[in-house]
């Protein structure tokens, strides 16, 4: 071989090696909508306390959307190294498609669910329908916004805490698809996701309640104003786990596994969970939750499988095509 291939050669060696480095040390989080402000907070620390305990540098990309289609994006080829949702039927739905592992609740502690989160309403100031539950929310003037939950996981838990607000009151499921076959008359457009959702709120000026996470609060008085909503906490709501996974297919490919997991297990540290409980987020660590009482209010709290058997049975039953939410719900 001659002296000007062999120097090629070692030259394209070492571009691919530096190619190969920056592609390690670079990782993509796929999210729910309303994560944003979230994770770019939470990316921050984690650069930061990557470099000072592993002496690297690392990047940190994101990608935000209905949970939903999130997960189909990923499925579709979009090269996340992790994802972060806000409900277990869209890891689950990665899973059964072999792009995150069988046992990816498994991997993590908390059913791999490091923040939970419940829903709420945002009304306008002084809430002038006088909107304080469940029940206000089929009344004939109010109009409700709310997230598609064939999109996002933010409107399939809108869905189950309505659902569960019926059942945890002693109503049977024959009255709750009644209940909320009648709110969703009251919906006046479907979001996609629950950036979109609180768009349709507060910048198109539609309706008089929005359905949303209990951390989009922070979000809209950081983007809007304080003062723009008012918080009601209903009587009775749902615990929405937000799940995490890495990405096996992707990780296999770019040599990032240990890095992603690294990632991900540093959610559960107590600089994470602070800066979760900041964003709105509830935290898994029962100290820093506590820490935090005044933001989180006590609530009556149900889980998915009090009513529901699991959420890829509520998947099944109410979500899929030709399920319950078919049956009451007319897109307009």
């Amino acid at each position: 071989m001659k002296f000007k291939q062999k120097i090629s050669l070692a030259i394209a060696g070492i571009a691919l090696s530096a190619a190969q480095l920056a592609s390690a040390q670079t990782l993509l989080n796929a999210s729910y909508d309303v994560s944003r402000e979230f994770y770019k907070d939470f990316n921050t620390a984690f650069v930061a306390n990557y470099k000072k305990t592993a002496g690297k540098d690392v990047k940190v990309d994101q990608s935000h959307g209905g949970s939903s289609a999130q997960a189909r994006a990923v499925n579709d080829g979009l090269d996340a190294d992790v994802v972060t949702m806000n409900t277990t039927t869209d890891v689950a739905f990665l899973a059964s498609k072999g792009i995150v592992a069988a046992d990816w609740a498994k991997r993590f502690p908390n059913n791999a669910a490091p923040t939970t989160s419940t829903m709420l309403f945002l009304v306008r100031s002084g809430n002038p329908k006088g909107i304080n539950d469940w029940a206000d929310l089929i009344k004939p003037d109010v109009k409700v916004i709310v997230v598609n939950p064939k999109t996002g996981g933010n409107g399939r838990m809108a869905y189950l805490a309505a659902w569960g607000y019926v059942r945890k009151t002693g109503g049977t499921d024959a009255q709750a698809a009644e209940f909320v076959s009648k709110l969703y008359k009251n919906v006046p457009v479907l979001a996609k996701g629950g950036r979109d959702a609180t768009a349709i709120f507060l910048q198109r000026n539609i309706g008089d309640v929005l359905i949303t996470f209990e951390s989009e609060v922070v979000s809209v008085n950081r983007e809007f104003g304080a003062g723009k909503v008012d918080a009601v906490h209903p009587s009775v709501s749902i615990i929405a786990e937000n799940p995490v996974a890495v990405v096996e297919r992707t990780v296999a490919k770019k040599g990032t596994g240990e890095l992603a997991r690294t990632y991900l297990n540093y959610l559960y540290s107590e600089e994470a969970q602070e800066i979760a409980a900041k964003h709105g987020i509830r935290p898994t660590n029962q100290k820093v939750l506590a820490k935090h009482a005044s933001t989180f209010k006590p609530l009556q709290l149900f889980a998915v499988s009090d009513y529901f058997g699991s959420l890829s049975e509520a998947q099944k039953v109410h979500f899929n095509d030709g399920g319950q939410f078919d049956k009451i719900y007319t897109v307009k």
